[in-house]
């Protein structure tokens, strides 16, 4: 690259706003024709993004990445799959942009309301996830807004075939390439300088490790929607259904452990510990799960001694912290003082307790009878998700399109003058 990283992210910043004014008034069929495009180039090209992933694979193996990285690298013909139909999912649904609600006459003869609106430019930060690329693109495509996709180093010969097959949607739907861009420069100052660009870019979404959001919190002049942690939850409940409680809690943790919303903490009520346990530590073990638990749970199964850190860790991997809780209170006390208000889960037949449950835990997502692994915008019918935000501002949970979206008063009048008669 022969000019600066500064004057190479002023050129795609420039050319993102320029784009998100032309996204921002495109029809709802043209965004959708762009959208089943890319998925069509990107079934076309399943040959092409499996070569140009086994490149990055070969590249991570050869640095040393481990197993959790690299699985969350690989794009296995499953994923691929998933990417598809999280385009033609998202092309399917409502387009949020210019509804209009709440229109409604004041006293003075104005109407007022709200009208739904693009934020305008996105930029997203993210690692090893390729398929990321995808759900950014798509959601912030729908949503009306230009986006700069900087992912990992890791991944970049990954992202690069599959914004070719963006860039292929977005000409045949006769739509600007700068609509979706891709940084094309590994270099970290990248990073530094699109999120110190209030004046081409509007949000900042990073998706990563502790230190990627932390730096990113730290040091951004944009407003950036976050999680840091995903410290899950599962609470089986002295009125569980002990079978039912057993499957969610493992599916919970196994379904895959380098998601956000694995469990990572497996609390269980006094009155069914002895139980429960035995047959879940089993199990968990069959699968090589490394237990980590507190002394009630170690006087009933074999565990290591959890630790007060194992409470307030996000291991990512095959490992898992169990706590012996008295009951519903100590549960909840729990969960709010060590989790990232992230997903959590209570495992209960009592109707009283599930709603006490849901209206006391401090979280993004509460769930009842249901993994913790079901936190996904895929899973919540947004077709994709861009991130999911523990903040309380703006958006919480997985964003999907409508967290891509602000509002603006829409104010109707016809001649109204304050103060004075209309005329």
């Amino acid at each position: 690259m022969t000019e600066s990283i500064v004057d190479y992210m002023t050129r795609l910043g420039r050319a993102a706003r320029e784009a998100s004014r032309i996204i921002g008034r495109a029809s709802t069929a043209q965004k959708n024709r762009a959208l089943q495009a890319a998925a069509n180039a990107l079934d076309a090209a399943r040959g092409e993004l499996t070569a140009a992933n086994e490149l990055d694979l070969a590249a991570g193996r050869a640095n040393g990445l481990d197993a959790a990285l690299l699985e969350r690298l690989a794009l296995t013909p499953a994923r691929i799959d998933g990417m598809i139909v999280g385009l033609r999912q998202v092309a399917a649904l409502p387009d949020p942009v210019g509804a209009i609600r709440d229109m409604s006459f004041r006293p003075s003869g104005i109407q007022v309301g709200k009208m739904r609106v693009p934020l305008g430019v996105i930029g997203i930060i993210y690692e090893s996830r390729p398929n990321v690329t995808i759900d950014a693109a798509s959601l912030c495509l729908k949503s009306g807004n230009a986006t700069i996709l900087r992912g990992g180093s890791e991944a970049i010969n990954s992202n690069r075939a599959i914004a070719a097959c963006i860039q292929r949607g977005l000409a045949e739907a006769e739509l600007p390439a700068a609509v979706v861009q891709v940084v094309e420069t590994t270099d970290r100052a990248a990073v530094g300088a699109l999120i110190t660009m209030p004046e081409y870019v509007d949000v900042i979404v990073p998706r990563g490790g502790r230190g990627l959001i932390e730096r990113v919190s730290r040091d951004a002049r944009v407003p950036v929607i976050k999680h840091l942690d995903g410290i899950c939850h599962v609470y089986v409940g002295a009125h569980a259904d002990l079978a039912k409680a057993q499957r969610i809690a493992f599916n919970a943790k196994t379904y895959r452990y380098g998601i956000c919303g694995a469990m990572e903490t497996l609390l269980v009520d006094q009155a069914v510990a002895r139980d429960f346990l035995p047959s879940m530590a089993a199990q968990f073990r069959e699968k090589g799960v490394e237990l980590r638990g507190c002394e009630r749970t170690r006087a009933i199964i074999e565990a290591s001694a959890a630790t007060e850190e194992d409470w307030s860790t996000e291991y990512l991997a095959p490992i898992l912290s169990i706590r012996v809780v008295d009951g519903l209170d100590q549960a909840i006390e729990h969960i709010n003082r060590y989790g990232s208000h992230h997903t959590d889960s209570i495992v209960s037949e009592n109707l009283a307790d599930t709603r006490r449950f849901v209206a006391e835990v401090d979280s993004s997502s509460v769930m009842i009878n249901t993994p913790t692994c079901f936190a996904d915008g895929f899973e919540y019918g947004l077709g994709a998700e861009i991130g999911i935000s523990t903040d309380k501002l703006h958006a919480r949970g997985p964003v999907g399109l409508e967290g891509l979206t602000c509002e603006k008063y829409i104010v109707v009048g016809d001649g109204q003058l304050r103060g004075q008669e209309s005329v």
